[in-house]
Order: structure tokens, then sequence, then C-alpha cells
């Protein structure tokens, strides 16, 4: 319940603010890791940040399709990215896919091969449509 005298913001924009914190804090990782050897304790909390700002990015995507009009049949991360993709929110769908995959491997394997090879994924392909997003976003939202 709003008790101010502003109105309420649409829910996309109150997702996103968290986005945009966990955003934050995986870029920092990742730079931390170009800018040094990184523990395994580093690596494995590079995954679980890229792994709840993932959460959190198609989460706010699915937000922002319902308030924009587009009501998806099934919520699920895969038809949000389709979606989303298709209304031209986001570019680099297979990108998009690729890093639901990394999340959805990430969640249910933990070896040390697998953890070295998405942390290199993350750097290399999918901070750059995460960063892409969050810049588009951050037009829409004005935070």
């Amino acid at each position: 319940m709003n008790t101010s005298n502003a109105p309420d913001k649409p829910r996309y924009v109150y997702r996103f603010e968290n986005f945009k914190r966990a955003f934050l804090l995986l870029r920092e990782a990742i730079e931390l890791g170009l800018a040094r050897e990184t523990t395994q304790l580093e690596k494995e909390g590079t995954i679980q940040r890229f792994e709840y700002t993932w959460e959190l990015a198609w989460k706010t995507m699915k937000d922002y399709l319902e308030h924009t009009g587009i009501i998806l049949e099934t919520v699920t991360p895969s038809s949000t990215i389709k979606a989303a993709f298709a209304a031209n929110i986001i570019q680099n769908g297979d990108i998009w896919m690729q890093a639901l995959d990394a999340r959805n491997l990430m969640s249910h394997v933990y070896e040390f091969k697998s953890f070295n090879q998405v942390i290199a994924d993350i750097s290399a392909k999918y901070l750059n449509v995460l960063d892409d997003f969050y810049q588009d976003m951050l037009e829409k939202t004005n935070a």
C-alpha cells in the first residue's frame, strides 16, 4: 500500500532496481577475475552472482513485457527470452539462451572445469548482453 502521494512504480522498476545491484556486483566479480587470479571460493561467488543476476534479468524482462501489455502463455525463462527478443527488448537471443543453459548447468553441476568455462563465457559473452539490457532498462526506468 502506498501511503505517500507519489504513484506506485510499475513492478518492473522495482525488479530492475534489484537487477541493477546484482549486475553491478557481477561486473565487479568479473573485473576482479580479469585483474588477478581468483581463488576457487571467489570463482564460486562469481557463479552465484551470475545465477541471481540471471534470475533477476529474466524476471525484469517478464515484468516489463507485462507492463507493455504482452502477456506470456507460459511464464518460463525460455518463453520470456523469446518474447523479449520478438518484442525487440533484447538482442542476441541465442546468447541469452546460452546464458540460460549455463545458469541451469551451474545450479546442478559442481565441476571445476565447468565453473571455469562458465566464468570465461560470462566474461566473454553473457556480461555484454546483461550490460546491454542494464543500459536499456536504465533509460526505460530513468534510474
